[in-house]
């Protein structure tokens, strides 16, 4: 049998499959499934910033407060931890009901309500905490100096405040990804996750009305986060976490071969079922197997561009021509 066991952010995993934060894992049950089928580990569903704001102001609607700052605050605060202490549980009864690694989700865009939460994960018995932070650089008057600053002032707040591994999940909308990288790693962050997967906006052409897209991802999406994977392995100094466009074994070996840690799935878990899991697995000790592989690190990063010889090839574009035969 294949050697899967994984090391990621200094958690022990039985291996590298990691189930992304999503729905299927907003309940101890969903959770339960997922170790039952295999997963090395799961992200809880994330705590979202503005579901937090959401219950706060639903409280407020229902209470008369007029020049009242004190009773303002109070009643903000227990919309808050109401959010809040219904995650914590969550936490806290998916643990002792698991033995795989179970990390928490925070999505957030400001760095307003995270710092002392995380302890409070932390003590609830997250094995780690995976800041999901979706900032779309879409006003003009932002420069993309302050966005990153706010990335790193989310950062900072919640890592100093906790003894357990931060892992940051960050779109590719950067203008220096790499540095951007370095920077969060030398921050706090133990990981990257590569990449956010976006809301997806579609135009009603009939209607004249916005109207979501595709909801999961599709297996050409994985090239993205692939080529990022493959660039940074080994040059930055934290792990990496592949997702997004992950749908099958050959998906997440490729992924490790570039010189993903650990590689999360989701959308394919929605449409095969979670019982996906084994099957992935399987096709992946197969193919370790037919390639004489042992053991997950006798292949991570092999072709990552820092272990190849022709490095130009991850980076200038108008090789696609020679590469892929498109004129």
């Amino acid at each position: 049998m294949a050697d899967l066991n994984t090391i990621y952010m200094g958690i022990e995993m039985r291996n590298p499959l990691v189930v992304a934060s999503c729905s299927l894992v907003n309940s101890v049950e969903g959770v339960q499934r997922c170790a039952d089928a295999g997963a090395g580990a799961v992200v809880l569903k994330s705590l979202f910033e503005e579901q937090i704001e959401a219950d706060t102001k639903e409280i407020q609607r229902h209470v008369w407060l007029a020049g009242h700052t004190e009773a303002y605050d109070y009643v903000r605060q227990i919309g808050i931890q109401t959010g809040e202490q219904d995650y914590l549980n969550l936490m806290e009864r998916a643990k002792k009901a698991v033995s795989i690694p179970v990390i928490a989700s925070l999505n957030c865009i400001t760095p307003t309500w995270w710092t002392d939460y995380a302890r409070r994960l932390e003590n609830a018995g997250a094995d780690g905490i995976e800041l999901n932070i979706a900032i779309l650089p879409s006003d003009p008057q932002r420069s993309s100096n302050e966005i990153e600053k706010l990335y790193y002032s989310i950062l900072e707040g919640v890592a100093k405040n906790v003894g357990i591994p931060i892992a940051i999940k960050i779109g590719p909308y950067f203008t220096s990804l790499a540095s951007v990288g370095r920077e969060l790693c030398s921050r706090g962050a133990s990981a990257l996750v590569l990449f956010n997967r976006f809301y997806q906006l579609d135009i009603n052409v009939d209607k004249l009305t916005l109207v979501p897209g595709y909801h999961f991802s599709t297996p050409e999406e994985i090239n993205i986060s692939l080529r990022w994977i493959s660039l940074l392995a080994g040059r930055i100094e934290c792990d990496l976490s592949a997702t997004t466009g992950v749908h099958d074994a050959m998906g997440v070996a490729k992924q490790l071969l570039a010189g993903a840690t650990t590689v999360q799935v989701c959308s394919t878990l929605y449409k095969h079922g979670i019982g996906h899991l084994a099957n992935i697995l399987s096709n992946l000790e197969s193919w370790m197997k037919k390639h004489h592989f042992e053991s997950v690190s006798q292949f991570r990063g092999k072709l990552s561009q820092k272990e190849s010889e022709k490095p130009e090839l991850y980076e200038r574009l108008q090789y696609v021509k020679s590469l892929v035969g498109i004129e």
